[in-house]
């Protein structure tokens, strides 16, 4: 399938977010990068907001692509494999990272959907993980959340530099995510 000129400019902007962050991302330079006029990106975004926002939905929309893809796993596998799935992601991707998951002033280009079925599979793994006997019953939702902020933590942590397994904390992101499911799995067996 080739790509549509807005897919060529979205992938423009995230070479550019990359490279050097958001301040890099111009809608000049993305239509420079993408071979179009310096006028054409504003054909499809409202603005670098609405640029922005359309990066941070497709990333979003990629992780639960993923999730899907785990969850034919054995629930407590699935959910540790998605974890260390997104830890690997944010420490591959620090301004993707970043981007997705800070402030936004409005929903715009589907960002407010892309992250409601990215929450949506994380809150199914979870689930599936409480139905297993993986994790403590309670609302699934609110443990979710615990999982993913630890996960989130421990990816900005070691990102800079804080957490390491031979440094600080004696630990990598991924050794700290699989101590939090192997507490949750021993608190679900009591």
């Amino acid at each position: 399938m080739t790509p549509t000129t807005r897919d060529l400019m979205l992938d423009v902007a995230t070479r550019l977010l990359d490279d050097g962050g958001v301040g890099a991302v111009t809608l000049r330079e993305v239509g420079h990068g993408a071979g179009v006029s310096h006028m054409a990106p504003y054909k499809h975004f409202a603005g670098k907001e609405d640029l922005l926002a359309a990066v941070a939905a497709r990333e979003l929309t990629r992780l639960a692509g993923r999730l899907a893809e785990i969850r034919t796993r054995a629930p407590d596998a699935a959910l540790r494999a998605a974890m260390r799935q997104y830890v690997a992601w944010a420490l591959e991707h620090p301004a993707r990272f970043k981007l997705v998951f800070g402030a936004w002033s409005a929903d715009t280009q589907g960002l407010g959907a892309a992250a409601e079925t990215a929450h949506t599979a994380l809150v199914d793994l979870v689930t599936r993980a409480q139905r297993a006997g993986a994790l403590p019953a309670g609302d699934p939702v609110r443990l979710g959340a615990l999982i993913r902020a630890l996960a989130h933590g421990a990816a900005d942590l070691a990102s800079a530099g804080h957490l390491a397994p031979g440094g600080k904390g004696h630990a990598s992101a991924d050794d700290l995510v699989d101590d939090l499911l192997a507490y949750l799995r021993g608190a679900a067996r009591r």
